[in-house]
């Protein structure tokens, strides 16, 4: 019993020994964290209400002197093209000519060239100037053919190519480069210059209606009804088509026409004509042949008379009566007959027509 007391005690004594030593390695453990300094930003911070704030200076800078604008110092013989190559917005201090434009105030001068919108917002063409259009045509020059031989002159042009062709583009300044007014074509052709007869020259006229100018004998065909104009185009060229093909079919109707039904008068299909055949070839001791075939094949265009009587007798029956078509008919009948022309024709243009 004694000893198990002892060994009780003993054990006793033992954790006492190990508590203290644990308790004094803890309090040294503290003690020297606590004299460690602490990091800065575990610090303490003061707050200041008096701290004054310090300026930066920064450095003046140093500005360089405007130079004076480049017209002044503009040789007058400079390569212009080189100053302005392409086109751009107007610039005062690049080009040395005196502009002004603007409203201008009461009794002054419109706003000069210097910050001045209405010259800036406006396209200009200092970029064309003569001296560049001809060094461009130079350098492109390499790349054309020569001109055609025989195309000399216009109208040795129109005889070639009867056809015009008139279309327009549109330059703009804004958002977009359409313009509705370029779908428009307009094609021309002289009515004289298609393989047309007596017959469907008067049918193409009547089916083209206002389109023909008789003045010029001019035949003339717009579109506009299409977007593009590439539609118009081949439009207006399928119009020229269809009514070129139409004018020479001959309705079943039309051989029933008589003289009294014809629009105009034809000399060349009135007795007129018959009569003007026997003046020219009568001969005393002759009977001269007025059959149909002999007067359809006889060639008028050999007596310079009867062309001249032919087309008197056309122009007072079509036209109408006045005093020019009156001495015109009267001296061709002279001619006809063989007898002096007494009286010339002085009528002015308005009486013609």
């Amino acid at each position: 019993m004694y000893a198990s007391v002892m060994r009780c005690a003993m054990l006793r004594g033992a954790k006492g020994a190990t508590g203290a030593l644990g308790a004094r390695r803890f309090a040294s453990e503290t003690s020297a964290r606590r004299s460690a300094p602490l990091p800065e930003d575990d610090e303490f911070r003061v707050l200041n209400f008096n701290k004054k704030r310090v300026q930066l200076r920064r450095p003046p800078l140093k500005r360089e002197p405007i130079p004076p604008p480049r017209t002044q110092t503009m040789s007058e013989k400079q390569h212009w093209p080189s100053v302005w190559p392409g086109p751009r917005s107007f610039h005062p201090a690049s080009v040395p000519l005196p502009l002004r434009q603007g409203y201008p105030l009461k009794n002054q001068a419109p706003p000069g060239a210097f910050c001045n919108a209405e010259l800036m917002k406006i396209p200009n063409f200092l970029h064309l100037t003569p001296p560049a259009i001809k060094a461009q045509c130079d350098a492109i020059k390499k790349f054309c053919t020569p001109w055609p031989v025989g195309l000399e002159t216009d109208a040795k042009c129109d005889e070639k190519f009867p056809l015009e062709v008139i279309t327009s583009d549109y330059c703009h300044s804004g958002p977009s480069i359409r313009d509705p007014l370029s779908r428009i074509v307009t094609i021309r052709m002289k009515l004289s210059k298609m393989p047309l007869d007596n017959h469907a020259r008067d049918k193409l006229r009547r089916l083209v209606g206002d389109k023909y100018d008789e003045t010029t004998d001019m035949l003339t065909i717009t579109s506009d009804r299409c977007p593009f104009k590439k539609q118009n185009l081949d439009f207006v060229m399928y119009l020229l088509t269809a009514v070129y093909h139409e004018s020479w079919t001959v309705e079943s109707w039309e051989a029933e026409k008589t003289e009294a039904d014809m629009e105009v008068y034809i000399w060349d299909n009135n007795a007129s004509k018959k009569s003007a055949i026997f003046v020219k070839t009568w001969k005393p001791d002759q009977v001269v042949d007025l059959s149909k075939d002999f007067i359809d094949k006889f060639d008028i265009s050999t007596i310079p008379e009867m062309n001249e009587y032919k087309e008197a007798v056309n122009d007072y029956m079509n036209i109408g009566e006045n005093d020019y078509q009156i001495y015109k008919y009267k001296n061709a009948v002279l001619k006809m007959l063989g007898l002096p022309v007494t009286e010339q024709l002085v009528i002015s243009d308005s009486n013609k027509s």
